[in-house]
């Protein structure tokens, strides 16, 4: 594998790589050119230049390249597909899945940038503007830096690229070193699509290299992330040197709330599914479950049930719902923070095992709203913390009792409960009946508090990867 730098595969300057592996079986998959400031800024160098002339591009020439990139996608769909799984261990069902997502994002952004519409104000509002037009226009930013997670190494990458792309900005694209080789298989399409080479470029290495570069250069406008909590505080650190637009989607802990009106097996399915969707890796996941004590024995025993029926292993066979975590350092930190909630007073009711990369679904008993797992330990894996509760009230202090803030899920077949808990969670999501493990192209996707700044969803990131310019007719009117 090479960098993507100004239309050319090209290596790190100082020579130096890393190695890319299956997560399941260990073996190699490719060497990855390990780029650091001196690459990133060469980089930069072109894209503000190539940023020029891509701007100027009518937007209808823009909308067709990226549709042929959509269709590049699709003649390349299962190639894809398998780099997908074999890097990132993600089961096949759920790559196929996310990378048809990443065409539906493409596709929406192109319909949605064609409806991007200035403002005109008011004639005559006041007197010194008598005689006067004043009308707006949406430009783009410039330079964007895209650094996308292991997790969603695809669906991410769309959800950043295509509203970069299609507005007339620049990108950058730093994948997650665990999942390089599918997002460099990405970004040769959008070449071949006819996105010219300094307009999206992909580079390689590690997080704290690209971090300290963004804290130096002055050529980057705008910065989107998904990721960590703590790199992101050090990415808006980084980005106010130059004033850099930085858009942040961090980690989350979130709750999953079954009211004792709710359909059992709704309640049940919708857990697993939520949970155990990327091995329980997604940002958005419902993380703690906190269910009402009338009913927690039934949902605990069902839960444990129906887990024991869900295939746990290799992610290339169609019928296996949990597959393994990208690493065997991701993995023990998981154990690890099983362990530390046994220490505080928890159960293990199933699982609480792994074997090399796969950890074994995991249901944790007596968990107290005290513990860490019940605050802001957020667990990247498959495991459920049953936490019991007796009223309404307790139930929304146990949800928000967290520093973070992405989504949330509540079950119920009572209507007011359920938009009384949606108005009263502090998250950026609330999804009735199901898993806050839920995400829409169109809806305003991000959270609040510590789990980040800014949306994305095509209602808003072509909004906020563009500046409005006013344009002001003197007299004309007069």
């Amino acid at each position: 594998m090479k960098m993507l730098i100004g239309g050319k595969h090209v290596d790190a300057k100082g020579g130096t790589t890393f190695e890319n592996r299956n997560p399941f079986d260990g073996t190699l998959i490719c060497t990855v050119p390990n780029g650091t400031g001196e690459d990133f800024e060469a980089a930069a160098v072109i894209a503000k230049e190539a940023q020029k002339e891509w701007a100027k591009t009518p937007i209808y020439i823009r909308a067709r390249i990226l549709m042929n990139f959509v269709g590049l996608v699709r003649r390349d769909f299962d190639k894809i597909v398998d780099v997908v799984v074999a890097e990132g261990g993600k089961a096949i069902t759920e790559a196929r899945a996310e990378l048809d997502t990443l065409c539906v994002v493409f596709e929406s952004f192109v319909q949605a940038a064609s409806q991007m519409l200035g403002n005109s104000v008011p004639v005559d509002s006041e007197a010194r503007t008598v005689g006067d037009m004043i009308f707006t226009i949406r430009e783009p930013i410039g330079t964007f830096v895209t650094i996308t997670p292991f997790n969603f190494p695809v669906e991410l990458y769309a959800h950043k690229v295509a509203p970069a792309l299609v507005t007339g900005n620049a990108v950058i694209i730093k994948p997650a070193s665990d999942t390089p080789l599918s997002a460099y298989m990405l970004t040769e399409l959008l070449w071949e699509a006819g996105v010219p080479g300094g307009v999206a470029q992909l580079v390689t290495g590690s997080g704290s290299a690209i971090g300290k570069w963004l804290g130096e250069t002055s050529l980057v406008d705008g910065v989107t992330f998904t990721g960590s909590t703590e790199v992101g505080k050090k990415l808006m650190l980084g980005g106010a040197a130059h004033l850099q637009h930085v858009f942040l989607e961090l980690g989350g802990n979130d709750p999953y709330v079954v009211f004792d009106s709710a359909d059992m097996d709704v309640a049940v399915s919708q857990a697993i599914g939520g949970r155990t969707w990327n091995a329980g890796q997604t940002c958005c996941a419902n993380k703690r479950f906190i269910i009402q004590n009338t009913i927690k024995e039934e949902f605990t025993a069902r839960l444990v049930e129906g887990l024991k029926a869900c295939k746990v292993g290799n992610p290339a066979e169609d019928d296996t719902v949990v597959g393994p975590l990208v690493s065997e350092k991701n993995a023990q930190r998981v154990i690890d923070q099983i362990n530390a909630t046994v220490a505080e007073g928890a159960k293990v009711l199933l699982g609480g095992k792994r074997c090399g990369t796969v950890v074994e679904p995991t249901v944790l008993a007596d968990v107290t709203p005290d513990m860490a797992v019940a605050k802001d330990m957020e667990i990247f894996g498959p495991v459920f913390p049953i936490i019991g509760f007796d009223t309404f009230d307790e139930a929304v202090a146990i949800a928000n009792q967290t520093s973070y803030g992405l989504a949330s899920g509540v079950i119920t077949n009572d209507i007011n409960t359920a938009m009384k808990f949606a108005k009263a969670v502090e998250a950026g999501t609330c999804v009735v009946n199901s898993s806050g493990n839920y995400r829409s192209v169109h809806q305003p996707f991000g959270g609040i508090k510590a789990t980040g700044i800014g949306r994305e969803g095509t209602s808003q990131t072509l909004y906020e990867m563009t500046q409005e310019k006013s344009i002001v007719l003197k007299n004309v009117l007069a």
